[in-house]
């Protein structure tokens, strides 16, 4: 969700801005692409298993594309939006005529997100859940919305160069280091008990660990022991009913977010991503207010440094060995940069009356993202891959899963816009508005009735 308008609704009084509506729109049905895998497999497993679900060719040119266009930057898109959206909702925060009413509208409706995300994690336990975190976040942005958009830049690239520079037994550049370090340390080992040396048992045992990260290198091997014993905990945790598939995914999001250190990192990256938005949008380009081709330079130019950076990351990852990565050095940069690229293709389509008719069944999925996001975490758990729904789990690999993914957005895409038919806005949208006003707001459609976000001020 993004923030202000760009969070549920429209502010009143204000014409809702369609291409921050198809951006959100596109984001939150792209997002499943990145979605489905924890979903429909095991979690953990994905996560610690090189594999990544299954290896064929297909699966292989499927993963790479994701890999180089699309992941991370749905989240991208949202983050940008975010802090787009926080500067038009504290829009009248910015005049003399009582900014505390409006600073108090905006915590309050990001602290109802923040108990929104909570129900996604605990009720429908989806432990990939980002409103928590964003609502977090959102917390502390307030004091920024009147920062130049400079000091946001400087900001929102900070989380980049941190994760390029890295931590000890992290990423980056000190993680990168780390591991060649080690590997040279592996091949001396290896030297010496070839040569007939007597090794510690120290020694044996750090062979014996990067043996087992060789292994799951190894395309021809079945799991580790460590990756099919979390696949064996998930299958167990399903097939005795939802209450243990719950209990068990409050267990991984805690591994995850909660005893990890999962929501420190999303918050931080949320907060630079929002900073970013902040930015484009007090420069006009979120919301397409450049030309037609500043829009192209800056889609190609993005595209070029960000695809280009990824592309060689996934040359890289093919080589199926141990060897650290370029994109743990490059990888949060160039996914800025393809999420800006993604910024300037679709507002250059904007930009068209064709454009504008091709991405317009968007502008209503972006207007019910919200029940959208929460829609679908329901349909995949509860349906799709529950034992007692379609009982599809960890029976696909990543082609399967896109085509299912793809099934499932359209549908949304569907629904979205015969809903916006008869209704001003998603029902989720409609109870976050309506709980954060502390009164009940408009939600069904009169014939003659205006589009959200262009009624007359109050």
């Amino acid at each position: 969700m993004a923030g202000g308008s760009a969070e549920f609704g429209p502010v009143r009084g204000r014409a809702r801005i369609e291409v921050l509506d198809v951006l959100r729109g596109i984001a939150i049905l792209g997002i499943l692409y990145m979605n489905i895998p924890f979903m429909g497999t095991n979690v953990s497993s994905w996560m610690n298993d090189f594999r990544r679900l299954s290896w064929s060719a297909a699966d292989q040119v499927t993963w790479a594309t994701i890999a180089i266009i699309w992941e991370g930057t749905q989240r991208g898109l949202f983050e940008f939006l975010f802090g787009a959206g926080i500067l038009i909702f504290t829009a009248k925060a910015m005049r003399p005529d009582d900014p505390v009413v409006v600073a108090d509208l905006y915590y309050r409706r990001n602290l109802l997100l923040v108990g929104f995300g909570l129900i996604d994690i605990f009720v429908i336990a989806w432990v990939g859940d980002i409103l928590l975190a964003y609502g977090l976040t959102a917390l502390l942005l307030f004091p920024f919305r009147k920062a130049p958009p400079k000091v946001l830049l400087a900001m929102g690239l900070a989380f980049a160069t941190v994760m390029a520079v890295g931590w000890p037994g992290g990423g980056g550049v000190i993680g990168y280091q780390e591991r060649i370090a080690k590997i040279h340390k592996v091949e001396v080992l290896e030297a010496r008990r070839a040569h007939g040396q007597r090794l510690s048992a120290e020694d044996n045992k750090t062979l014996e660990k990067w043996q087992e990260k060789r292994d799951a290198h190894d395309l021809s091997k079945p799991p580790g022991k460590e990756a099919q014993a979390m696949i064996d905990a998930e299958r167990k945790a399903r097939e005795g009913g939802p209450h243990k598939y719950v209990v068990y995914a409050w267990f991984v999001w805690n591994k995850i977010f909660g005893d990890g250190n999962g929501t420190f990192f999303t918050v931080l990256e949320a907060a630079s991503g929002m900073c970013l938005g902040m930015a484009l949008f007090k420069w006009g380009v979120i919301q397409g207010e450049r030309t037609a081709r500043f829009y192209a330079l800056l889609a190609v130019s993005a595209y070029a440094v960000g695809c280009g950076l990824r592309g060689w990351d996934v040359v890289e990852v093919y080589r199926f060995t141990p060897w650290p990565v370029s994109g743990m050095i490059s990888g949060e940069f160039a996914r800025l940069a393809v999420t800006l690229g993604h910024v300037g293709l679709f507002n250059l389509v904007m930009k068209s009356a064709a454009g504008r008719r091709l991405l317009a069944p968007f502008k209503a999925v972006g207007r019910t993202a919200f029940s959208i996001y929460i829609l679908t975490s329901i349909v995949t758990l509860w349906f799709v891959f529950a034992p007692w729904g379609l009982g599809l789990w960890n029976r696909f690999g990543w082609t399967d899963l896109v085509i299912a993914a793809t099934v499932i957005d359209v549908f949304m895409l569907v629904l979205a816009n015969l809903w916006l038919r008869f209704y001003l806005c998603g029902p989720l949208e409609w109870v976050w508005r309506s709980l954060a006003y502390g009164r009940r707001q408009a939600f069904v459609r009169r014939a003659a009735g205006p589009e959200p976000g262009t009624l007359a001020p109050a």
